[in-house]
């Protein structure tokens, strides 16, 4: 087992008491439930997210007669004060926990036998925000048949199931405009047109769209990944435009996160987007230390994959629109803050308002509708995974 401590004790005069300092440092990596949520992922399944204070040493069970999934975590107590969160629509009917020994066992009863979840359907994510450790399981119904596609005929997302669930964030808003162009056109104005019609039409075409905003008002970077979460999103989609020192530079971007920016651009403009929540942060020194926390990677395995695999059928879906590319590849990695969300995720980057045609174009109707068209049909080619 890992033990983990939240200090170090220097021993002097080469005396080594190992027998006395094991029983603390096993006191400091006592556990603590944080809470315990449910919610409906693609294809039928179910997941369950327990929270925890420090890094959980698991172990899962499923059973039969009657259904269940067991979670054993080490060196935890129970915690009968936090009640669980429960999602319409899952295959959990009921969540309780016992103390066994020095265990917490978290027993989720469910409606039908299930699969055991194995590989990357169970995953341990690193601190967000306000989250902190978090084991999340995928699972479904053991035999269930994959979900029915939809035929290319159809607006259908995926048929026979639930519609999978966007959530469109655009950018910048209120006090803070965003890039400028010189003819004007303000982000804010822009991502928010744009971001109203692709609601309109994904709506139409088999998901449920939401919005992060709808008018023109200022939201932290914290709020609107959260927003994402709460609505146990499929996918989040924040919408921008951006700027660049040379004036005959264009063409539109996706990112996805990274803690490592993939070029020199793409870490300069996630610092600029990420500074937006100076606007709303008294002292700078304190938004330097909050910024530093949540600058964090999307977690690792099939989110991460998944926001990759999106963004490269955004980029396909783009050029069949004959949408200009930015040079030396569109689809790139930066730390911004907003896709630190427990969803997959990209940033786009609509084009460059500081190129006098593109801001001509990007303020036209049709080329957004063009962009809308190229986003929702990306959503519908992608492969949804669960």
């Amino acid at each position: 087992m890992k033990i983990h401590r939240r200090s170090f004790i220097k021993l002097t005069g080469g005396v080594a008491v190992v027998a006395a300092f094991l029983p603390r440092m096993a006191l400091a990596a006592r556990n603590t439930i944080r809470a315990i949520r449910t919610g409906v992922q693609p294809n039928n399944r179910t997941r369950l997210v327990i929270e925890t204070q420090i890094r959980p040493n698991h172990t899962i069970q499923t059973l039969t007669n009657p259904p269940r999934l067991v979670v054993n975590l080490a060196n935890t107590p129970v915690n009968n004060s936090i009640r669980p969160n429960l999602a319409n629509g899952t295959l959990v009917s009921g969540i309780r926990q016992n103390q066994i020994g020095d265990r917490a066992q978290v027993v989720a009863d469910l409606t039908r036998p299930i699969t055991a979840p194995t590989g990357n359907q169970i995953q341990v994510l690193q601190p967000t925000g306000d989250n902190r450790f978090r084991l999340v399981i995928d699972f479904a119904a053991s035999g269930a048949a994959p979900a029915a596609a939809a035929p290319a005929a159809t607006s259908t997302a995926r048929a026979g199931t639930r519609r999978p669930i966007i959530v469109i964030d655009p950018g910048h808003g209120g006090r803070d405009p965003g890039a400028i162009g010189r003819g004007g056109l303000r982000e804010k104005d822009l991502v928010l047109a744009v971001g109203r019609k692709l609601r309109t039409s994904l709506n139409n075409n088999g998901f449920e769209a939401h919005l992060t905003r709808s008018t023109d008002i200022f939201l932290n970077l914290n709020t609107r990944a959260r927003m994402a979460e709460e609505r146990n999103a499929d996918m989040f989609i924040s919408l921008h435009a951006n700027a660049n020192p040379s004036p005959n530079f264009r063409g539109f971007s996706i990112f996805t996160l990274s803690q490592q920016a993939s070029d020199q651009e793409a870490a300069r403009l996630a610092e600029l987007e990420n500074a937006a929540d100076l606007l709303d942060v008294d002292g700078f020194a304190e938004f330097e230390r909050n910024v530093r926390q949540i600058l964090s990677s999307l977690q690792q395995g099939m989110l991460t994959e998944e926001s990759v695999q999106f963004a490269h059928g955004v980029r396909r879906a783009k050029l069949a629109q004959n949408i200009i590319q930015q040079p030396n590849g569109s689809v790139r990695r930066a730390p911004f803050a907003v896709l630190r969300a427990n969803t997959p995720s990209v940033l786009v980057e609509l084009g460059h308002l500081s190129h006098r045609e593109e801001e001509r174009l990007l303020g036209t109707a049709a080329h957004q509708n063009r962009l809308v068209r190229a986003i929702t049909n990306a959503l519908r080619d992608h492969p949804w995974h669960s």
